[in-house]
C-alpha cells in the first residue's frame, strides 16, 4: 500500500482533551510528511465539529462518558456498557487491521478504555507496527494512579509498547513518578516538551463578539461538562463588583448541561459586561487576543496559554482525579500562572465572590507564562515529528 500509515486512538470519555490533542499530533505530522495518512479513532461525539487537514480522516466508535463520580456508561446508545464496549473493542480491532498502520499511538490508556485495545496491540505487533504509548505531564496522584493502572493490569501491558512519549518536561513533571514499571520501562521514554498550539489557519466568522473589540478575560471550562463551579463563581463575582472589572467571554464548553447553561445566561443577560458562547472549535483565536484567561487547567487548555503567552488565572478540578490541581500548583510555584482553589471543590467552605472579583482584578497585571518557562518547553509537536521519522519510511518528509 502507497504511504505511510498512523493511527491514533484517543478513547474520549470526558471533554474534548484526548481528541484536542490527537488532532494536534496528527496535523503536525501530516504538515511535515507529504505521503502520510493518519486515522484517528475517537469516542467523541463532537468530533465531526472539527476541521481536519487533508490526510487525516477519524473513524467515530460509539460514545462512552465518565461520570464525576469516576464511573462510565454508554453515551448515545441505550444498551448496556459492556455491549458498548465490545462495540467499540470490534469496530477498533477491525479498523486497525484493515489500516495496517506503520505505527499506532496510543493517547494515555496503555490497554484502552476498559481493556478495549486488548486484542488490537497484540495483532498489530506481530505485523511489525510499531506501538508508541504516548501521556500528558501529568497522570493523577502517585498513589491513586498506582492503585488505578495495578487494578487495570497497565503496568503490565507497557512491555508492548516501543516508545512512550511523555507531551511534556521530565524537570517540571514525571507522570510515572514512583510506579513499579517493569524493567527497560524507563529506557523507552522520551519527554517531548508541552504541545503547542498554533492560531488554526482557517479564520473565524467576520462577526467577533461584541466584548472581543476592547481588552476582555476570557473564562473557558473546556468542555465544560465539569465546569458549572468555574462559570457560577465568576459569575458571581461579576453580580458583586458591577463595572468594576474587564468585560469578559465565557466559553461554555459543548459538554455544559443546558438547564445549567440557560439559568447562567439569564444571570450574563443582567450583566453589561459579559457575553457567551457555547462552543468554537478554533478557540485559539480568542485565547491569543485576550487580556486574560481564566480556565480550570486541562493539559490542552495548558498549552494553549503557555503558546499565546497570556496571563492566566487557573480554579483546578479536583474530583474524580487531581491532575488539573497537581498541574496547576506545579505551575503557580513556577510562576506561570496563578491558581484559586474552589472551596466547594475541595469540600472547605462555600465561593466568596469577592475573592474571585479580586484574582480577576489583578489577572491583566500578572507576568505572562514566558517570563518563568524554559526555553524548550514547546518543543512538542517537533520532536515528534523527529522521533517518528525512522519509523515510516514510506512516507516523504517536506522539503
Amino acid at each position: 500500500m502507497p504511504g505511510a500509515r498512523i493511527l491514533i486512538y484517543s478513547h474520549d470519555t470526558f471533554g474534548l482533551g484526548h481528541l484536542r490533542r490527537a488532532r494536534t499530533i496528527a496535523h503536525a505530522l501530516v504538515e511535515e510528511y507529504s505521503s502520510l495518512s493518519v486515522l484517528i479513532l475517537s469516542g467523541s461525539p463532537l468530533v465531526g465539529n472539527f476541521d481536519f487537514k487533508a490526510r487525516v480522516d477519524f473513524v467515530r466508535v460509539p460514545g462512552v462518558i465518565k461520570l464525576r463520580n469516576g464511573a462510565y456508561t454508554s453515551l448515545g446508545l441505550h444498551i448496556e456498557l459492556d455491549q458498548t464496549m465490545a462495540l467499540r473493542a470490534s469496530i477498533m480491532e477491525h479498523t486497525a487491521e484493515a489500516f495496517a498502520p506503520d505505527v499506532m499511538i496510543v493517547d494515555k490508556e496503555p490497554l484502552g478504555l476498559r481493556g478495549e485495545l486488548q486484542k488490537t496491540l497484540p495483532m498489530l505487533r506481530a505485523k511489525g507496527t510499531r506501538l508508541i504509548l504516548g501521556l500528558r505531564d501529568v497522570l493523577d496522584e502517585e498513589s491513586a494512579l498506582k492503585a488505578e493502572w495495578l487494578r487495570k493490569g497497565a503496568f503490565s501491558a507497557l512491555t508492548l509498547y516501543d516508545d512512550i512519549w511523555t507531551y511534556g518536561l521530565e524537570e517540571i513533571w514525571d507522570p510515572l513518578q514512583g510506579q513499579p514499571l517493569p524493567e527497560g520501562t524507563r529506557d523507552k521514554i522520551t519527554y517531548t516538551g508541552f504541545l503547542p498550539r498554533p492560531l488554526p489557519e482557517y479564520t473565524l466568522p467576520e462577526t467577533w463578539p461584541e466584548v472581543t473589540k476592547d481588552p476582555y478575560l476570557l473564562v473557558t471550562p473546556g468542555g465544560g461538562g465539569d465546569g458549572a463551579g468555574l462559570i457560577d463563581w465568576v459569575l458571581s463575582a461579576y453580580e458583586e463588583a458591577g463595572e468594576g472589572l474587564l468585560p469578559a467571554l465565557i466559553v461554555y464548553g459543548p459538554f455544559l448541561p443546558p438547564d445549567i447553561r440557560e439559568g447562567f445566561e439569564a444571570r450574563a443577560a443582567k450583566l453589561g459586561n459579559i457575553e457567551t458562547i457555547v462552543f468554537d472549535a478554533r478557540i485559539e483565536h480568542f485565547i491569543a487576543k485576550a487580556a486574560g484567561i481564566v480556565a480550570m487547567g486541562g493539559y490542552n487548555t495548558f498549552c494553549e496559554i503557555l503558546t499565546h503567552d497570556r496571563p492566566t488565572l487557573l480554579v483546578p478540578r479536583m474530583q474524580p482525579r487531581r491532575e488539573q490541581v497537581i498541574r496547576a500548583e506545579g505551575a503557580e510555584k513556577r510562576g506561570l500562572i496563578r491558581m484559586l482553589i474552589d472551596p466547594e471543590e475541595a469540600g472547605t467552605g462555600a465561593r466568596n465572590p469577592h475573592d474571585m472579583a479580586a484574582a480577576l482584578s489583578a489577572l491583566p497585571d500578572q507576568n505572562t507564562p514566558s517570563v518563568h518557562l524554559p526555553a524548550n518547553a514547546m518543543t512538542g509537536t517537533a520532536v515528534i515529528q523527529e522521533l517518528i521519522a525512522p519509523h515510516i519510511p514510506g512516507a516523504r518528509r517536506r522539503v
